[in-house]
């Protein structure tokens, strides 16, 4: 097995590999993965040292938890996280493998929220069950906050608070059930709410601290760094913009959509000065998040043997100083964000 550094995640007595694995694709997120790919590309990972693996009941309706569990049962060194808020109820009118809240999964069930004490509780259980583990390392709270819920944001704040599903959490936490909690979301400000209510070991934060944006600079990682929480960065090349550039011709996405102009202009740039030092665009993203000493791990997301090879070769990737100074020059990355 090939070694990859380990971090400290919080105060959970846990470390995790700086560069993970994001299971979102084994959910066949936008099209099918078939089981001797999902699990070809899991062994990969555990072979190049990619032992901690992020999932969730939202990917697949259960088929990436079970497609993961699956291929690390009896595997000691995979630190495992999943998450809560979504419950998954049996569905009979699933017959095919349609697209369903962006994933291509036959798995015949239909997804409701719930983050109240019971349903924080029994969302724990049923993952135990569909990744057939008897622990589950890190328990994230799963996309809680008006950039998913809108208008609904309130109630289901309300469930996590008063409600009970951080005291639901802190109860699994306290009773050793987990090794740690935290929250797993794509906006800032509701970390900082959360963390008013709870100790958090970990946030994994998707797309909001890039290559491409650094607001989390301003708040987020100077309250995480006072609170001893270590964050998880997800959506390293902020849904894909980072890895493909802008080069091709192919349409391009940020966040989950067409990228507009401004931030197509803004990679454009960042592409100039990655082909002049000779930088893979992609090697850059992976590199500029974990030089910043609150991250413990990246975990771009991840659906074959050949995309693990080609991650753990940018990862790799050697970058020259140089190439961090004239981004800072340019005014591409901000004055005050670590680089390695």
């Amino acid at each position: 097995m090939n070694g990859i550094p380990t971090r400290p995640l919080g105060r959970s007595g846990l470390s995790v590999a700086e560069l993970g694995f994001g299971a979102a694709s084994l959910g066949n997120l936008y099209h099918p993965v078939s089981d001797d790919e999902a699990r070809a590309a899991l062994d990969a990972a555990l072979a190049g040292g990619l032992t901690y693996i992020d999932t969730a009941p939202h990917y697949g309706r259960g088929l990436s938890e079970r497609r993961v569990g699956d291929a690390i049962r009896l595997r000691p060194e995979v630190v495992l996280s999943t998450k809560v808020g979504r419950l998954l109820d049996p569905d009979a009118s699933v017959v095919d493998d349609r697209m369903r809240d962006g994933f291509r999964s036959p798995m015949p069930f239909r997804m409701r929220y719930d983050y109240s004490h019971d349903g924080i509780l029994r969302s724990h259980e049923h993952s135990l069950h569909r990744l057939g583990a008897a622990r589950i390392d890190i328990l994230y709270v799963h996309d809680i906050g008006t950039l998913t819920h809108g208008d609904a944001a309130a109630a289901y704040w309300e469930q996590l608070t008063s409600g009970g599903g951080l005291r639901a959490l802190e109860r699994l936490r306290g009773e050793g059930a987990i090794g740690g909690f935290g929250i797993g979301v794509n906006e800032i400000a509701i970390c900082l709410d959360v963390m008013e209510r709870a100790r958090l070991d970990a946030i994994l934060l998707a797309g909001r601290y890039t290559l491409l944006e650094q607001g989390a600079l301003d708040a987020l990682m100077p309250r995480c760094a006072d609170a001893g929480t270590m964050v998880v960065i997800g959506g390293p090349y902020n849904s894909g913009i980072l890895a493909t550039g802008t080069r091709s011709g192919a349409p391009v996405h940020y966040n989950y959509a067409p990228a507009p102009a401004k931030i197509r202009d803004r990679v454009a740039r960042i592409e100039a000065v990655a082909g002049r030092h000779g930088v893979p665009l992609a090697a850059a993203a992976l590199a500029f998040v974990l030089a910043h000493p609150q991250v413990a791990s990246v975990i771009p997301g991840i659906g074959s043997a050949r995309r693990v090879d080609q991650t753990l070769a940018l990862y790799r990737t050697a970058i020259a100083r140089d190439f961090w100074a004239e981004l800072r020059d340019e005014r591409l990355i901000r004055a005050d964000a670590p680089t390695p």
